[in-house]
């Protein structure tokens, strides 16, 4: 019996319902996913974020410098040293150079991000911006690749969004009734200093802390004034130096072994050879 066409009309109308109405549940159930993933994350980054905006507060910033500079630097550790440069009076290419170095990991992140799920050039561009070491080491585990984008983008914004915030209450809170706290200019050098040495201890490594020591002692004998940018520049060096020659000897570090090995893997399984490691095809952290 041929169906009318008024029946058709509603049969196609009652699948576009039912598909929206999916469509609706799956992006509900990504956002759910995306909180329970970032859930606890975002309360480390929102203590991190009260710090920065009393020390914002304390360097004597104006308030409009808390919501601009975590919204579009967004890279914890590098804004903590920018406050002291800025208030410092470093100069731009000094400032500059010090945040290419420091998040100069960033270009290793790359390789394993999968950014590939996310779809649409403005998504992607967001993710990118949204990159942070918790957004990566949360969309970067073993499960990568069944996440979908949504999901991803969800994680990544939830935790950019949480700086942000946890950013502007903290010079409030500065403003407010922690003006007169003494102290709070040594948050940074105390923060620094616990992830160091939860660093070394998850991966006690002679020759990098031997390296730090090095490049602290160059940055101080011959560039006092310029301590953190040639601290780093040093480091950076001995690190690129001792790649190859450890990698020939078989001294590198076991977590640094998993990682090179995991990246060569996956670029020789991918067709695409390099590009396919480009797409994401490798794990990190």
């Amino acid at each position: 019996m041929a169906q009318t066409p008024k029946l058709q009309g509603a049969k196609h109308q009652g699948a576009k319902l039912q598909g929206a109405r999916f469509k609706g549940t799956v992006a509900q159930n990504d956002f759910r996913l995306a909180v329970a993933d970032s859930s606890v994350v975002m309360l480390g980054i929102a203590v991190l974020g009260l710090g920065l905006g009393i020390i914002l507060n304390a360097h004597g910033l104006p308030i409009w410098t808390a919501p601009l500079l975590s919204a579009l630097v967004f890279a914890g550790s590098v804004e903590f040293l920018m406050v002291g440069m800025i208030s410092g009076g470093a100069s731009v290419a000094s400032i500059a150079l010090t945040v290419f170095l420091v998040n100069a990991r960033h270009l290793v992140y790359g390789l394993s991000y999968p950014l590939h799920s996310v779809k649409g050039f403005w998504a992607k561009a967001l993710a990118i911006h949204t990159l942070c070491d918790e957004a990566f080491a949360l969309n970067s585990g073993p499960d990568r690749n069944e996440r979908s984008g949504a999901r991803i983008l969800w994680v990544n914004v939830l935790i950019y969004v949480s700086w942000i915030l946890s950013v502007v209450l903290g010079y409030v809170l500065g403003a407010s009734f922690l003006n007169d706290l003494k102290g709070v200019d040594f948050v940074m050098v105390a923060i620094f200093t616990v992830l160091a040495m939860d660093g070394y201890r998850a991966n006690p490594d002679r020759v990098t802390a031997l390296f730090v020591a090095i490049s602290a002692a160059i940055a101080l004998i011959f560039a006092p004034s310029s301590f953190l940018v040639v601290a780093l520049g040093s480091y950076v060096v001995l690190l690129l130096a001792r790649f190859p020659v450890a990698k020939r000897r078989g001294t590198l570090p076991a977590h640094s072994e998993q990682k090179t090995s995991e990246v060569t893997g996956s670029a020789s399984e991918d067709n695409g050879g390099f590009a396919g490691v480009l797409r994401g095809g490798s794990e990190n952290r």
